[in-house]
């Protein structure tokens, strides 16, 4: 047996002993497998997906996700969170994505509550808990949600194989983190900034198309003062210039990122004491939601 069945297997056994699960489906293809094993485990029957609706989530994000729960046959959930209503998250200092992450799992616990469901799980996968700096995962364990993927030691290269060898639409989509993760640290999250950035995206994605540049991964990060870096593909960097910037509408300066684009960017310019605190271990994955796990 290889390590990825091994692990599999162990993904399998964690989930087909719950009598039912909600999962916090964001449209990835993390939590897209953890959906797709609870299924395998489960049945469509005794499986939630839950996708939070709000202005941090790409309106295409959240089509493309109710279209893959329901193409699995599992009800699909779409409470609307307010991330807006929490000053921490709208402060937007370096521990944001915890303030997100309580805001998903106080909205998801009572719905779960409802339909009788006492476990919800993330998409959190083994590779998260060594990335230093993850404060969203501790607090989502710390409010009862926990991550299958991590505890069967799934790597985000074993998930994609996963997708693959299930033959999941999503096997090879791109990371695609909340418009939240655009923004500077130290800038203020609103409605109207996040809206912003979806729209240059939307615009830089579709000019880079009619130009002949496919492209994968694209961020619009949103630097402050109306300046605005864009991350593009590293190939594709010597591609944009000032005539496709032009279709990045909304702010005063627009450069690039000659580097290309790179996850969690934005981290790099937190100051050393806030950006390490330590890999996230095991025991910080949290139990069910009714304290059982």
């Amino acid at each position: 047996m290889s390590a990825l069945e091994q692990r599999l297997a162990v993904l399998d056994a964690e989930l087909a002993a719950l009598p039912g699960v909600l999962v916090a489906f964001s449209g990835g293809v993390d939590s897209g497998v953890v959906l797709a094993a609870a299924v395998r485990a489960l049945g469509a029957g005794r499986v939630v997906a839950a996708t939070a609706v709000s202005a941090s989530l790409p309106a295409a994000e959240r089509v493309a996700a109710h279209e893959f729960a329901v193409g699995l046959g599992v009800r699909h959930e779409q409470p609307r969170t307010e991330e807006l209503s929490r000053p921490g998250y709208v402060a937007n200092a370096g521990d944001r994505c915890a303030f997100c992450k309580s805001e998903l799992v106080d909205v998801l616990t009572p719905l779960a509550a409802e339909l009788g469901i006492a476990d919800v799980v993330t998409g959190t996968n083994a590779d998260d808990l060594r990335a230093g700096f993850r404060p969203g995962i501790r607090a989502a364990a710390e409010r009862g949600a926990w991550a299958p993927l991590a505890r069967a030691g799934m790597t985000k290269a074993d998930v994609r194989a996963a997708a693959r060898q299930w033959g999941l639409s999503l096997a090879d989509k791109p990371a695609a983190a909340c418009l939240a993760s655009r923004i500077a640290y130290g800038v203020p999250v609103s409605a109207e900034g996040l809206a912003r950035v979806e729209a240059a995206e939307a615009a830089l994605r579709a000019a880079l198309t009619a130009a002949g540049h496919g492209v994968r991964d694209l961020r619009v990060r949103d630097l402050g003062d109306d300046v605005a870096r864009v991350e593009v593909d590293a190939a594709l960097v010597p591609h944009v210039g000032p005539e496709l910037l032009a279709a990045v509408r909304g702010f005063t300066r627009v450069e690039v990122d000659p580097r290309g684009f790179r996850s969690g960017s934005m981290n790099e310019l937190l100051p050393d004491p806030v950006r390490y605190n330590g890999p996230v271990r095991r025991d910080d994955l949290g139990g069910s939601v009714a304290g059982g796990r």
